[in-house]
């Protein structure tokens, strides 16, 4: 979660410090964000950056 409270200067920023951080692929990185968002304890802890990607998550959900 820390990674989607920080703001980033541009394109490739966020996915370079995924794989440096985290040593992950971007790809997997957002495959267990994706599943964190539905977790009722990442909700308890950070409800401010839960409920703001799930909200961005479901707005793309509704454009396909």
């Amino acid at each position: 979660m820390a990674l989607e409270r920080r703001s980033w200067a541009g394109p490739g920023a966020k996915e370079r410090a995924i794989r440096e951080q985290l040593g992950i692929s971007p790809t997997r990185y957002y495959q267990l964000l994706n599943a964190l968002l539905d977790d009722r304890r990442a909700l308890e802890e950070n409800p401010v950056t839960v409920n703001r990607l799930r909200r961005v998550r479901d707005a793309r959900r509704d454009r396909r």
